[in-house]
């Protein structure tokens, strides 16, 4: 980890992933794919959540780690909610010749629909979506952010309209809690083995203090960081947190994890 002359803290140096990355090795990987995407091989059955591999609208402190003319199959994109950095509407369409799935809430399922001319599955919270031999759960997420601005009253924003995936492999429990301020039901989870952890000090995400207080209501987690050192907005929290606070506030810091994008973690 380094931090730049901006005080930014910058990911490692990005892991270039390649197909040998999609084929089935036997167990269950997590790679970071840069931002608040993440990648899952469980024995080959390929599964992403929130990737932004094209069309960023900021600035980025990182090199992408695969586009996508260049990823041979998805089995399911998941996507958490409408905001820019996590559904990417170019992302999205230029998977579509080798995505067998897209599934996200209703609100966002519409929108790719009208925006895209993808036929995404909507669902709801606590709907369970199966996927090869994969169980994946939609958890409660609090990220409403448009109702604090008034420019944004043009319709109603509903909580359901944002959500987290809780992933039940053969051989892990991986959660993507998704952007959202802490929730109380966040902090009676059955406890995963992974935890994809965004650690933002922001007010419509989750805060350092609420960060430490999740963290350490999983004790044995690991805590694989995302949605930092990848964009280049010195001044927005929302993207900048950094990595030594965790290490420094939570219980049993051997668990942390942090990779650079396009970097594989095996869940033994």
């Amino acid at each position: 980890m380094k931090m730049n002359e901006k005080g930014q803290m910058v990911a490692p140096a990005t892991c270039r992933m390649t197909a040998e990355d999609f084929e089935n090795k036997g167990g269950t990987s997590v790679y970071w794919l840069g931002g608040g995407g993440a990648m899952i091989n469980c024995q080959g059955t390929i599964i992403m959540i929130d990737p932004v591999l094209e069309g960023f609208d900021m600035p980025l402190l990182i090199d992408i780690p695969i586009l996508p003319q260049e990823v041979p199959e998805v089995d399911a994109i998941l996507v958490s909610h409408s905001d820019s950095d996590h559904y990417s509407r170019a992302t999205c369409k230029n998977l579509k010749s080798v995505c067998n799935a897209y599934h996200t809430t209703l609100y966002v399922a519409s929108l790719m629909k009208e925006e895209c001319d993808i036929d995404g599955n909507g669902h709801d919270i606590a709907d369970h979506i199966q996927v090869g031999e994969i169980d994946i759960e939609l958890t409660p997420a609090d990220h409403a952010w448009q109702r604090l601005f008034e420019s944004y009253n043009y319709r109603v924003w509903e909580d359901r309209e944002c959500c987290g995936f809780y992933l039940r492999t053969r051989d892990a429990k991986i959660w993507y809690v998704g952007d959202s301020r802490l929730m109380e039901c966040q902090l009676r989870m059955d406890p995963p083995d992974v935890i994809l952890f965004d650690f933002s000090d922001n007010y419509v995400h989750i805060g350092l203090e609420n960060a430490y207080k999740l963290a350490n209501t999983y004790p044995d987690t690991k805590l694989l960081l995302i949605h930092w050192g990848t964009i280049d907005a010195p001044n927005e929290k929302a993207f900048n947190g950094n990595p030594q606070n965790i290490f420094d506030h939570v219980v049993n810091p051997e668990r942390i994890i942090v990779l650079a994008p396009g970097q594989e973690y095996k869940i033994r």
